[in-house]
C-alpha cells in the first residue's frame, strides 16, 4: 500500500521556520524545542524519513502566501506574507523555486505530468520505498496577478489552485463569507481552460457554489472535513460534499483535532477513530468511496500536539487503516481512500507529458 497526501505546506515551513523537509521531523522537533509552542508552528511532523517510513509516495506541496494583515506569528512578514499583488506573486514564485530545488536533489520528484506520476510511483515496490512526488498546489489564488496569467502558472508547474484561504481578491473564504468577485468569475473558467484543477477548500459557501456553476471539469477539496462533525464555515456541508462528488472530485480529510471536534482547544485527546468517522461521513453522503482521501495539512499551523492519538508524525498515517477497518471498510476500500483515489484523480487530470 502507498499513501498520497493532498495537502502539505512544505515550502512555507521552509521559508517561515527554516524547516528542511529532507531532514527527519524528529530532528527538526528536537532542534526547535520550546519554539514549537509558538503560534502557527507546532511540533514538526513532516520530513523525508517519515514520509518514506509511512509509504507516502506523493504529496501536494502548497504555495501558501497569506496576507500580511493575517500573519501574526511574528512582526516581520517580509518574504512570507504579501501586502500587494506583486509581493504575492514573488513569494509564490519563491516557494515554487524551492520545490524545484528539492527536485534537483535526492528523495523528491516534481510531478507535472502523468509520466512524472508514473515514474515516481514506479520507484515504490512492496519491498522498497522510493522518491516522494511533489505536485504543486497554490493555496489562495492571489499570486495569480490576473486571470489571464493562469496559463503562465500552468507552464511553471502548478496543477491545482485554491481560490481562497481567508478572503482573496478572487473569492470569499474562511471567516470572510462572500461571493466570487468579478475577477474571480473570470479566474475560475481561466483555470479550467489552462488545465488547472480548482481546489475549493477554504472557499466561502457562496463562492463555492458560484465556482461550481462555472466549472465543467473535476474539482477537489484538498483538505476539508464534514461540517456535520465539526460545525464551521471552514468545513464542508453535506450539499458541498455532494456537489464535489457530482463533479467527479476528491475530498482530503484532515487529521486536525480542531477540525474533528467542535470547540477543541487542547487538553483533551481525540481518538484516531474520529478521523475514520469523518471519512465515513464523506463516503456515506457522497455515495461513493472514490470521493474520500487524505489531505493531512500536517505542519500547516499545527503539529503533533493537535493531532489525534497515534499520529505523532506523518509516518503514522498507515495507522488509519485499522481505524477504517474497525468501521467496516474492506482492505480494498482502505487502499482507495489512503492512496488510489488521488492516483486515479491525477491520472484523469494531469497532462500526459
Amino acid at each position: 500500500m502507498i499513501i498520497l497526501d493532498g495537502h502539505l505546506d512544505i515550502a512555507f515551513n521552509r521559508s517561515c521556520w527554516g524547516r528542511d523537509p529532507r531532514e527527519s521531523a524528529l530532528d527538526t522537533r528536537a532542534r526547535e524545542g520550546e519554539k514549537a509552542k509558538e503560534r502557527w508552528r507546532g511540533q514538526a511532523m513532516v520530513g523525508l524519513p517519515e514520509l518514506r517510513r509511512g509509504r507516502v509516495a506523493v504529496v501536494f506541496g502548497t504555495l501558501f502566501v497569506p496576507r500580511a494583515a493575517d500573519w501574526t506569528a511574528s512582526s516581520d512578514s517580509k518574504g512570507l506574507a504579501y501586502a500587494n499583488e506583486e509581493e504575492a506573486e514573488a513569494i509564490g514564485l519563491s516557494q515554487l523555486e524551492f520545490y524545484r530545488e528539492l527536485d534537483r536533489g535526492d528523495g523528491f520528484r516534481l510531478i507535472g505530468h502523468r509520466a512524472d506520476l508514473d515514474a515516481t510511483l514506479g520507484t515504490w515496490t512492496d519491498e522498497a520505498v522510493g522518491d516522494v512526488g511533489l505536485l504543486p498546489l497554490m493555496e489562495g489564488a492571489d499570486p495569480i496577478r490576473r486571470p489571464e496569467h493562469a496559463p503562465l502558472w500552468f507552464e511553471r508547474g502548478v496543477r491545482i489552485v485554491g481560490l481562497a484561504w481567508r478572503g482573496t481578491r478572487y473569492a470569499g473564504g474562511t471567516g470572510e463569507p462572500g461571493p466570487l468577485t468579478a475577477e474571480g468569475r473570470r479566474l475560475v473558467p481561466a483555470l479550467g481552460q489552462a488545465g488547472i484543477t480548482v481546489d475549493l477548500s477554504h472557499a466561502a459557501e457562496e463562492s463555492f457554489f458560484q465556482a461550481m456553476d462555472l466549472l465543467d471539469g473535476p474539482v477537489i477539496a484538498s483538505h476539508s472535513n464534514p461540517r456535520a462533525l465539526c460545525p464551521s464555515d471552514r468545513q464542508l456541508s453535506d450539499a458541498m460534499i455532494r456537489a464535489i462528488a457530482a463533479h467527479d472530485g476528491v475530498i482530503g480529510t484532515v487529521p486536525f483535532n480542531r477540525m474533528l471536534v467542535e470547540g477543541w482547544e487542547g487538553g483533551s485527546e481525540v481518538p484516531l477513530t474520529r478521523v475514520a468517522e469523518a471519512i465515513q461521513h464523506v463516503v456515506q453522503v457522497s455515495g461513493s468511496r472514490t470521493v474520500a482521501a487524505i489531505g493531512s495539512d500536517f505542519d500547516g499551523g499545527f503539529g503533533a500536539e493537535a493531532s489525534p492519538v497515534g499520529l505523532d508524525t506523518i509516518a503514522d498515517l498507515p495507522r488509519l487503516s485499522d481505524a477504517l477497518s474497525d468501521l467496516g471498510f474492506t482492505d480494498d476500500e482502505i487502499y482507495d481512500i489512503l492512496g488510489r483515489n488521488w492516483v486515479r484523480f491525477l491520472e484523469r487530470t494531469l497532462p500526459a507529458g
